[in-house]
């Protein structure tokens, strides 16, 4: 199958996804309009470097250093009605294990990062699961195999898929990514949704904690390399986040949902957001979570960066995310 036909058959799977969440878009957008006030004054930005290392901040940082909301109990009293839980953690219909990010607020961005992770604000989401891991080599094989679809560059080895299976795929394209998790009856995570799973509520800088990372929490700091650069899922227990995610610090950068927006969080500066879901259009979609060639800097779990939707590239993967089932 050549790749005119390949992005074709994706392009239809994403428009099929997002005719469907439409009226929840709606929905999203009315509450957000609702909420905002007049639109603040964009301030100037810096450039964002592409540099391992922080760069100079001007902006005296105070944040992070602020204390975080937790998550506050639903209900109206002894005699309200409870829903059953929702389990902690279930198996997609790829087979990948889910773990539940459960509803409520969280502090997003941070002041001592970059222009763009600016204003540090305020995000509700509903209750959702997310990959436990980064797809892999192997769950990504079936995928091309079942639509016939042309593999990605990595696979050009054929070996890889079967000898590296449990490490995550790569030289995946965010329209190779959404068309995995469409097909596994998934999707991709928001932007805001994979900052929550990463950090929590408590406003923690990496996923498991205000320490610096180290060989046990996250592989980064590496050289480029073969496929054994990557690390295997599951493989750094240290590293896990607050709901028991993995490697969403390190390893591969993770596309995610949203058109990249440098001055998107200065929309929410006076109110909290309500399920955002990124700007409209854009050019290039976010990516989260740095990489194994990466700096600790760009493992932080409040860092963004960019690429183009049909790119490819060595160091960035992804993984899937799902709403709750609603309860009657």
């Amino acid at each position: 199958m050549n790749r005119h036909v390949r992005q074709a058959i994706l392009t239809v799977l994403i428009i099929a996804c997002l005719v469907s969440m439409y009226p929840y878009l709606a929905l999203a957008r009315e509450s957000w309009l609702v909420r905002q006030g007049p639109a603040p004054t964009p301030s100037a930005r810096m450039t964002k470097s592409d540099s391992l290392t922080a760069p100079h901040k001007s902006r005296a940082p105070e944040g992070e250093s602020k204390s975080v909301d937790k998550l506050k109990p639903s209900g109206n009293g002894s005699g309200a009605h409870h829903p059953a839980p929702f389990p902690h953690e279930i198996v997609g219909k790829d087979g990948a294990p889910m773990v539940l990010v459960p509803a409520g607020e969280f502090t997003m961005g941070s002041d001592k990062g970059d222009e763009d992770e600016f204003p540090v604000h305020h995000v509700v989401l509903n209750a959702f699961y997310i990959d436990k891991f980064e797809v892999t080599n192997g769950r990504f094989a079936k995928f091309v195999e079942a639509i016939q679809s042309e593999p990605p560059w990595g696979f050009a080895d054929k070996d890889t898929p079967v000898v590296h299976a449990d490490r995550p795929v790569r030289w995946v394209s965010w329209m190779d990514a959404m068309g995995y998790c469409l097909w596994a009856g998934k999707r991709l995570p928001t932007e805001a949704e994979w900052e929550k799973a990463a950090r929590g509520t408590d406003g923690r800088v990496y996923p498991w904690g205000n320490d610096l990372p180290t060989p046990v929490h996250a592989v980064y700091g590496l050289k480029e390399g073969g496929e054994e650069t990557i690390a295997i899922i599951g493989d750094r227990d240290k590293g896990q986040s607050p709901y028991g995610a993995y490697d969403l610090a390190g390893n591969l950068y993770e596309w995610v949902m949203d058109w990249y927006g440098e001055d998107y969080y200065l929309n929410f500066a006076g109110s909290p957001a309500m399920n955002p879901r990124g700007p409209v259009e854009g050019t290039a979609k976010v990516q989260r979570g740095g990489s194994y060639i990466n700096s600790p800097y760009r493992l932080r779990s409040s860092f963004r960066t960019k690429g183009d939707p049909n790119e490819q590239d060595p160091n960035v993967g992804f993984r899937c995310a799902q709403d709750v089932p609603k309860q009657p």
